[in-house]
Formats: C-alpha cells, structure tokens, sequence
C-alpha cells in the first residue's frame, strides 16, 4: 500500500481497489480467476488444517503485561529504576513521554518544556524503530481489557444477544482535533482527564480511583453496542502513533502468491481496514506492507492459513 492511500485510510477514508497492478500481480490475479469453486474449497480446507495458532498474542500479552508491572513494581518496591506511568517516565535518568499527551500539555500551557521534548524524541524514536502502533496493543493496558471485551462481544454477537453499531473511522480524526483545540482554549489537558490508557495506568501503579468507573463503562458499552469503540474511533493516542509508523522499519508483510483469499486474517485483526488488500484482487504487487493503521499485534499471521502474512524489516530481511 503507497503511503499516501495508507495515510488517507488510517485518516477515514474507505480502502480502494487498485487502479493498476505490477506484472507479476496481474498475472497472479489472472491466475486465480481461474481456479473453480471446488477447487477453491478443497484448497482452503487443506490449508486451515491445523495451521491456526496463538504464538504471536501469547508473545504480545506477556510482553504486556511485563511492560506494565516494570512500573508496578518499580514504584511499589520503591526501585526509582522506572517512574512515573505510561503517559509520562523517567526510566533509568531517560525521559519519556506519551507523544499526544505531551502534545496536550504544550496545547494547554502555551510553552515548549525541555523535558518533555526530550521525552518525545526518546519515544518517537522508540516507537519509529518498533513500528508506530505496536504502542496500542504491545504495551497499552486499556488495549488489552478491550481485547478481552471484543471477545465477550463477538461471543454475544454470535448468540444475537448484541450487535455492533460502528462509527466512522473519519471520527477519531475529527476528535484528534477537538481534543486539541480544547486544550488551547481551556488551559488544560482534557484529553488526559478521561483517557483509559492513563487512567488504567495510573491505577495499575497508584491504586484504582474514582476514574476506573469511567473505563470500566467503556467497556460495559463496547460489549454491548461499539466493538472497540475507543480504539478504533476515538483514541487521539492510536492516531499520533499510525503516523509515526508509516515510516516505520518494522511491518507486516502481505504476499499475494499463496493467498486463498478466504478472510480469516480480516476477521481477528483489531483494525480490518488495513487487511483490505488480501481481498481478491486488491493487491497492487506481489509483496505489499500493510498499512500505517496497524497495530503490528500478529493476530493475522497467527490466522492465516497459508503464511501470506509475516513480519518483516524492512531492508534487512534481503540481507539474510
């Protein structure tokens, strides 16, 4: 995917199919059109037996869960190795702060603080080099809890018990900008007042307070109407990292060759918009990176049947 069309999708718009493909994967397209229906069946059958496995979540939720007891137990042992939340650290003398938040607290105050420019440039850095949105569902707390209500509401979905009424995309982009006029005009950081990351953070470290019962209605309200409604429509915090990953080293990696096209990486992935390209005939060339939008979890490689879907490095992987 170009980066101006990725950029264009994580910002609202709809995927579109290519006007134009590479050689190479117009002849795989053509290729494909020829395959009949039972032969089409027989093919993904054979693929999806006993090829689905949890390898790359497992990985993702321990490191996780890892990244958030460091502070737990940082503060609770009283180390001072790690201090602080995820909004804002020092780690070992380094500052560190949330980009966006920063972001708000430079809106609010109207000053450019030194601190937290160093503690921006240390995380985009660290984010760049990892892949912008590997933030939302590598390290995030609140990403998790939604992940597990996802699964309740699916599981709910799939008794007709609820049903999902999802929102524009173009919303969190509309809302990125709210957040930060706000700011500007009250003095005050209000993104940070009802963010769940910080919020959960902070409990996680501090103690629960009052605020949980705010994270804890998004939640009940995600099971119930919006799958992942924050994530997906609303967090300033997914939408400021997807920009720093659309320059990001690290990616998946989309290979149209052995595709079968039967969707099961669309139906995990936490963001599906940027899995459009597996569609048939959505693909502009042979290997495509998959968009900025991408939260890099590994849901999609782990789903799919065939090994169309991998991490990579980008540059480095021609030299092994």
């Amino acid at each position: 995917m170009g980066l101006l069309a990725s950029l264009k999708t994580m910002l609202g718009a709809a995927p579109e199919r290519p006007a134009s493909y590479t050689p190479a994967a117009e002849a795989m397209h053509e290729a494909k059109r020829q395959v009949k229906g039972p032969e089409r069946a027989r093919q993904i059958r054979a693929a999806h037996a006993g090829t689905h496995s949890n390898k790359w979540r497992n990985i993702r939720w321990a490191t996780l869960i890892f990244l958030n007891m460091v502070f737990v137990l940082s503060f609770q042992f009283d180390v001072q190795l790690v201090e602080g939340s995820l909004t804002a650290s020092r780690v070992i003398g380094f500052h560190m702060a949330d980009l966006y938040s920063a972001i708000q607290v430079m809106l609010a105050y109207k000053v450019i603080l030194i601190n937290l420019v160093i503690g921006t440039g240390t995380v985009f850095f660290l984010w760049w080099l990892f892949g912008g949105r590997t933030f939302c569902s590598w390290a995030c707390p609140y990403h998790l809890l939604a992940e597990i209500a996802e699964k309740i509401h699916l599981m709910l979905a799939a008794r007709r018990m609820v049903v999902d009424y999802p929102l524009h995309r173009g919303t969190r982009s509309v809302l990125y900008v709210i957040f930060g006029l706000l700011a500007v005009v009250s003095g005050y950081t209000v993104y940070e007042s009802i963010s769940p990351t910080g919020i959960v953070s902070r409990a996680l470290i501090y103690g629960p307070g009052l605020a949980m019962v705010w994270v804890l209605g998004l939640l009940v309200y995600e099971v119930v109407f919006i799958r992942r409604m924050w994530c997906r429509y609303i967090c300033p915090i997914g939408l400021t990292y997807g920009l720093v990953g659309a320059v990001s080293p690290m990616r998946v990696k989309y290979n149209l060759e052995n595709c079968l096209h039967e969707g099961d990486c669309r139906k995990v992935c936490l963001v599906p918009h940027v899995l459009e390209v597996t569609k048939k005939t959505y693909a502009p060339d042979v290997d495509v990176a998959i968009g900025a939008d991408c939260t890099r979890c590994g849901l999609c490689i782990d789903a799919c049947p065939t090994g169309s879907l991998r991490f990579e490095v980008k540059g480095l992987n021609k030299l092994l």
